[in-house]
């Protein structure tokens, strides 16, 4: 079922490993010219023009871009006990977590006098973005509003695409993980025309803009997102979520196969992709895929997902192969299927999530391991990080120099300044010495 690309007994380049490796092909570019000219109406018609379009793609007008407090309170009073439960006991993993990850403020003494102090500041509003379309997502509604509560952000709102079904809401579950967060701004609003508006406001309608904006979505949101990046911060340009599995003859075939089902339940764009030095585990994982796929849910998207271009096995000729493999390829998730898991875990360079071992599966990620989801994809783990508490502080240094610590470096400073013919900047310095005798 998945396609075998077979790099044995070849030492390729990374740039060649870039190539051979499966990958889909998400042209964002290409949705620029029919994203634009919703971006542009939603920035001078605001909530009217996002509306309209709201109606267009979604097939629902509510009443109003901001969804009423009280009934996220009423779909926290509706949900299920037990999703309530696993809600409540992933929100605490994943809060845990994110505070662990706030960075301390520090000072560095250079000389006497002359003190340098790193702060962190909290971006003051985000826009989070929770996607709809084929699955509901409360998780998404943790993964971003966590990190920006930990950080200290002091206003967020979540935007989320209205259910024809629900009354013009988004969903319920998302509503109420709203609720049990303490996110009192919810919009009802989704796709390209939901960036826009969360990038540009509409002060007639109360809908402040936001500073920046995270969360993933599909090709058009991620079109938006590149428009108006700028105007506001964006966190990414979210393409498929993908999974890599990097094993040997140790991994248990139902385990791979099971997870590489659960990634490419996600879309029909969804990567899976296995890198082994084992062809026996490569024809037992896609025997084992074949026969537990046709049995879930989502079997329809899972075949096309798995059997696209996107998605395949990779035979290498050992551990040190396949470990250059996994870095070329950056996976937004990456398991490990080893022997000493740990060890080859610690020398993957490129990956937005590392899973280590037989017991740590992406879907646990996806929930409640504490780590984030929003993770980067397309190979951007190369450069780019996921959504963290880090996300959304913005490091700013305090430089702090009395006279004499000045005095000290001056003719330093002057002789730069000649250097790159910008004689006022010395003259600045100058002033500030020589002030006394003026």
């Amino acid at each position: 079922m998945l396609a075998v690309t077979d790099l044995r007994g070849t030492a390729p380049t990374p740039s060649q490993l870039r190539r051979a490796l499966p990958r889909g092909g998400v042209d964002v570019a290409s949705t620029l010219p029919t994203v634009a000219p919703i971006v542009e109406d939603v920035r001078h018609r605001g909530a009217a023009a996002a509306l309209d379009y709201t109606e267009r793609f979604d097939s629902v007008r509510p009443e109003a871009i901001r969804v009423p407090e009280e009934e996220c309170q009423r779909a926290l009073a509706d949900l299920d006990p037990a999703v309530r439960a696993a809600l409540e006991e992933s929100i605490a993993r994943v809060r845990a977590v994110h505070a662990d990850q706030r960075p301390v403020e520090h000072t560095t003494e250079i000389r006497s006098g002359a003190r340098i102090t790193e702060t962190f500041v909290p971006v003051e509003r985000v826009g989070l973005y929770v996607p709809g379309g084929q699955a509901v997502y409360p998780s998404s509604v943790m993964m971003n509003v966590i990190p920006a509560q930990e950080a200290g952000a002091s206003s967020l709102v979540v935007a989320s695409p209205p259910q024809a079904e629900h009354g013009g809401l988004p969903h319920p579950t998302i509503l109420a993980a709203c609720a049990l967060l303490g996110v009192d701004e919810v919009w009802a609003v989704g796709g390209a025309q939901a960036v826009a508006l969360l990038a540009y406001g509409d002060d007639e309608a109360d809908l402040a803009p936001v500073d920046m904006i995270t969360g993933p979505g599909n090709i058009f949101v991620a079109a938006a997102k590149r428009l108006v990046n700028g105007v506001v911060g964006i966190d990414a340009e979210a393409g498929p979520t993908e999974i890599a599995v990097l094993a040997d003859s140790s991994a248990n075939p139902v385990h791979v196969a099971y997870d590489l089902i659960s990634q490419a339940e996600h879309d029909q764009l969804a990567a899976s992709v296995l890198i082994t030095d084992d062809e026996d585990l490569a024809h037992a994982v896609n025997k084992e895929v074949e026969a537990r796929y046709t049995v879930t849910r989502n079997a329809d998207r899972v075949r096309e997902a798995l059997t696209g271009a996107q998605s395949g096995i990779v035979l290498v000729s050992g551990l040190e192969a396949g470990i250059a493999a996994a870095n070329a390829y950056a996976a937004e998730h990456l398991e490990i299927h080893t022997r000493e898991a740990e060890a080859v875990a610690r020398r993957i360079t490129n990956a937005g999530a590392v899973f280590v071992g037989p017991y740590s599966p992406v879907p646990l990620g996806d929930y409640a391991a504490g780590s984030n989801h929003v993770l980067p994809t397309s190979g951007t783990a190369r450069f780019a990080a996921g959504l963290s508490t880090h996300t959304f502080l913005k490091p700013m240094n305090l430089v702090s120099y009395d006279q004499p610590a000045l005095a000290e470096v001056a003719e330093h400073v002057i002789a730069l300044a000649e250097a790159e013919q910008l004689p006022a900047h010395g003259e600045a310095i100058s002033a500030r010495l020589l002030g006394e005798e003026r």
